[in-house]
């Protein structure tokens, strides 16, 4: 059902230690009841790969996969050798790794018909665009997150009339490493991932 939404505001959350702990932002919409991110699940569950994962009421259980040898210097997913699903689909993700602009190093995919875009709009904010088709005018979600340590929060606005579907993707990519969406945080990940996958290599 598409609907009017209220702005979303998810707090942060952490507990548990080490290789058991879970961290991620959580609240409560109106319309679309409990929300809860977990980013990333904790490694022992997830052996060999890094998962973020959006579960809640009235949302569709989503998760963002990981794998590969450079998860092991990875906080969270990263956009490469990574997996989408949505309930029980397997979403495609495709993306121009030389855009010039924000918009044009877009991720792209297709869930449930509808055809959506996500793109930087700077290293705390985004947007998650289900574009407009014949039967829907789409909708326009912006995410940012802000805020250090505990005080962190993350706050969704909503242009248009949403789906269950739009609130968990828009929260799921809360957890995910997108930097690689600007060319300046794609050069400044790989520099970063380099750096520690090296050091953990001489120790």
């Amino acid at each position: 059902m598409h609907t009017a939404t209220a702005p979303i505001t998810l707090e942060f959350w952490k507990e548990g230690r080490t290789h058991e702990r879970r961290a991620g932002y959580r609240g409560t919409s109106p319309e679309f009841g409990e929300i809860v991110l977990t980013s990333p699940l904790p490694r022992k569950t997830t052996p060999g790969s890094v998962v973020s994962e959006v579960r809640g009421t009235l949302i569709p259980t989503a998760t963002f996969e990981t794998r590969g040898i450079h998860t092991e210097a990875a906080d969270l997913p990263t956009l490469n050798r990574s997996t989408l699903r949505v309930g029980d689909a397997m979403v495609y993700l495709r993306r121009n790794r030389f855009g010039l602009t924000h918009k044009a190093r877009a991720l792209h995919f297709k869930y449930g018909g509808d055809n959506y875009r996500l793109w930087a709009v700077n290293r705390k904010q985004y947007v998650l665009l289900r574009e407009a088709d014949n039967e829907d005018p789409g909708v326009s979600l912006t995410a940012k997150q802000s805020g250090i340590g505990a005080s962190k929060k993350l706050v969704v606005r909503v242009t248009g009339r949403a789906v269950a579907a739009d609130i968990a993707l828009v929260a799921l990519f809360a957890g995910v490493d997108r930097a690689p969406l600007t060319r300046g945080g794609a050069v400044r990940a790989a520099f970063s991932r380099s750096t520690r996958l090296f050091a953990e290599s001489q120790s």
